[in-house]
């Protein structure tokens, strides 16, 4: 079996983004339909949303930021300390990225290195459409 470099079949690095804050970018051209964040083997976890509701504001805003909603429920991080990169996917109403019923990420189309990947939120969670992102 070949070894293979940390950076075999890593397409993405994260960035400052015009957006909103922090994005994910092509660090090299993906070609539609190929599998994004492979490797990422982050624990979810499922909460009430009930249970967050008295958190003060600034640990709140995590959930908010990086949680979605499904059937009253959060699904979350593990431990908001492992966020891999697909957690930082911006959203769009013309997104260049959509996910499968596991969560797994792919290339709707053929992106350009240095192109900000994004997702349409609306397509997998409850919440909300963001006021802030495009």
């Amino acid at each position: 079996m070949k070894n293979q470099l940390p950076h075999h079949q890593v397409y993405t690095r994260l960035k400052s983004s015009k957006t909103h804050g922090v994005g994910v970018f092509a660090i090299r051209p993906i070609k539609k339909g190929t599998r994004m964040f492979l490797g990422e083997k982050v624990k979810i976890v499922w909460l009430k949303e009930s249970m967050i509701k008295k958190l003060s504001p600034e640990i709140k805003k995590l959930y908010d930021d990086f949680c979605l909603l499904k059937n009253g429920r959060l699904a979350c991080p593990a431990n908001f300390n492992q966020l891999a990169p697909g957690w930082y996917l911006n959203h769009s109403k013309k997104p260049s990225v959509s996910l499968d019923k596991k969560y797994n990420f792919f290339a709707l189309r053929n992106i350009k290195k240095g192109e900000e990947l994004t997702v349409d939120y609306t397509t997998y969670s409850e919440q909300p459409e963001p006021k802030n992102k495009q």
